[in-house]
């Protein structure tokens, strides 16, 4: 196996978090696109690396330990990487508790509230046509939006002026409602407006950018 990380992938949210983070960190990486459109989390190979059959996942050929190591979940990823790399995750104690209690309610929030709300507006509707379930998590995503908006009152990211995992794990979602789900109208994203300029300051970091790409569709 290279030296290099290798990444298992593809150019989701979750997949997006993880290769932002390698590019900002700068940490040498090999990526392999996992299509999940054709089941390929699901081949054998995939599974050994991954016993849950989702992406992301990396494999570090030489960890603390000196041995291989796979590592599942974007957010246990986002952590391992930032403490490889010793960057975007802050030493001060306070700082980085912030950051951390941002990246879980990524992953225990908008993560899954907005992709069930992608899922019932976007791809559901001839399957269910009843009115609950996108009202339901149209509720919740806006709820979730006010509250990161209310969070960027006055702070350039997530965590003050430090770009960090959480915003990294964070923006692909809100991007995703924009671009992919198109439901900036429904969801009324214009008006969070510390939102939108979140957006565009991340959005303008080159790494960042390249990161957004990796493993494309």
């Amino acid at each position: 196996m290279a030296q290099k990380i290798q990444l298992y992938s593809f150019a989701t949210p979750n997949g997006q978090k993880v290769s932002v983070a390698l590019e900002e960190m700068q940490l040498p990486y090999d990526a392999h696109t996992i299509d999940i459109t054709k089941g390929a989390q699901f081949s054998e190979e995939f599974i050994k690396i991954n016993p849950n059959s989702k992406i992301p996942a990396i494999v570090d050929p030489v960890s603390d330990d000196g041995k291989p190591l796979a590592i599942m979940e974007s957010g246990a990823i986002l952590l391992y990487l930032a403490r490889k790399s010793g960057k975007f995750l802050p030493e001060d104690p306070r700082l980085q508790s912030e950051t951390l209690q941002w990246l879980f309610f990524q992953v225990g929030g908008v993560g899954p509230m907005f992709g069930q709300f992608g899922h019932f507006f976007k791809y559901a509707k001839e399957k269910c046509d009843h009115p609950y379930p996108v009202e339901r998590y149209k509720t919740e995503s806006k709820r979730i939006l006010g509250v990161l908006n209310k969070r960027l009152e006055g702070r350039t990211f997530l965590v003050g002026e430090t770009y960090t995992i959480a915003d990294m794990a964070t923006f692909p979602w809100v991007l995703c409602l924009i671009n992919h789900y198109q439901a900036a109208d429904v969801l009324d994203i214009n008006s969070f407006t510390n939102i939108t300029a979140w957006l565009e300051r991340i959005q303008a970091r080159p790494l960042t950018a390249k990161g957004l790409n990796v493993c494309g569709f």
